[in-house]
């Protein structure tokens, strides 16, 4: 699927539409293990984003995805802003030197290996990489945009068994288990987001 200034301005409302919505639930899920303003954040991330949508439309998708980037990490607080931020940089920066988007696999493999080096985690961590990777597997597979959100979805739900090893989190040790990480929870929603509107539009 192209996607076109219509598109990208229909999918930053709709991602900010359900980050306003869910946002109690990712600040009560930050709650029991962090600082309890994760949906806050997200939400005035978003919400910065959305305000500049006409601007960012009007942009090549590489480029596009690049000031998304860099308005998220000055407007989302704590440890996601680096992190959704630097996903959607560096997401933009290998598409440009791929010439747009002709393999958006190896694109998103790149900027997901950039999150990884930015927050010094990986697998298991109870980060939102434990979202992203089981995503860039069904990516990679071509598997079609619902098999897509199925597998975020199910994987920010995964983070409950896990014991936290970075972030505030990490603090507890074996006590934060039990509970979904918030990160997790909010590329969950934004990957269903999206994945949504490519089924809807008949994305392959």
């Amino acid at each position: 699927m192209h996607i076109g200034a219509a598109d990208l301005a229909e999918l930053i409302a709709l991602c900010r539409s359900e980050i306003d919505r869910n946002c109690a639930h990712l600040s009560d899920l930050d709650s029991a293990i962090g600082d309890g303003d994760h949906g806050a954040n997200m939400r005035r991330g978003l919400e910065a984003v959305f305000a500049e949508r006409e601007a960012i439309a009007a942009l090549a998708l590489p480029d596009a995805l690049e000031r998304i980037g860099t308005i998220l990490v000055m407007n989302i607080g704590g440890a996601a802003g680096p992190l959704y931020g630097t996903l959607a940089m560096e997401l933009g920066r290998a598409m440009s030197e791929r010439g747009g988007a002709p393999d958006f696999a190896a694109s998103l493999e790149r900027a997901i290996a950039a999150v990884a080096r930015r927050g010094r985690s990986g697998p298991g961590d109870k980060t939102l990489l434990d979202v992203l990777y089981p995503v860039q597997v069904e990516v990679l597979r071509r598997s079609a945009p619902a098999r897509v959100a199925e597998c975020a979805q199910s994987a920010a739900q995964s983070t409950q068994a896990m014991q936290a090893r970075r972030g505030r989190a990490a603090y507890l040790g074996a006590r934060s288990i039990g509970h979904e990480d918030p990160g997790a929870s909010s590329c969950a929603l934004l990957t269903a987001t999206i994945c949504r509107y490519l089924r809807e539009h008949d994305a392959p």
